[in-house]
């Protein structure tokens, strides 16, 4: 059974899907429903529960808005993907709070040719477990805020509040 917990935060609701301890889609919005829509049909055919508390997985979400900005990293993630995404995702994870960097630059850390930013982009934007795997930590070499799947808003808050908390 897939667990479901809505937290409130600054920036709005932040629904958290859990399967046995290990999240597994996380994202600002209201109805984790619309989460749970986005897995696998192998962890749907699991059935969504909406539990009171996740546990450690919700104390980190408060620990990282009461300013322990680490608290995130703590928390054990599973996403699917192919090897190249996998190694992008866990590049991603290592941004430090209050660091941004462009696609390029995430695709190096990868170990991908700076070429790969598009890649590094396809695998922020298919990234299920936000904010706990930092998509918004990633800007375009371009310029401003680049796009973000819960709207821009929310990406420029849970950076201001890293870069005065940091």
């Amino acid at each position: 059974m897939i667990e479901a917990q809505v937290l409130s935060t600054p920036a709005g609701p932040l629904a958290l899907l859990s399967r046995e301890g290990v999240l597994v889609a996380a994202g600002f919005t209201g109805d984790p429903h619309t989460m749970f829509e986005r897995l696998s049909p192998a962890l749907q055919a699991e059935g969504l529960e909406r539990v009171d508390d996740l546990g450690h997985a919700a104390q980190a979400v408060r620990d990282y808005l009461d300013g322990d900005l680490k608290a995130l990293d703590s928390v054990p993630v599973s996403q699917p993907g192919t090897p190249t995404r996998q190694r992008l995702l866990t590049a991603l994870r290592e941004v430090p709070a209050g660091i941004t960097i462009s696609y390029a630059e995430l695709a190096e850390r990868a170990g991908l040719p700076r070429t790969a930013a598009r890649a590094a982009g396809s695998a922020c934007a298919q990234n299920l477990i936000a904010p706990f795997v930092p998509c918004h930590r990633v800007l375009p070499s371009t310029g401003g805020f680049g796009g973000y799947y819960y709207g821009t808003p929310v990406k420029q808050w849970l950076l201001d509040h890293e870069a005065k908390t940091r």
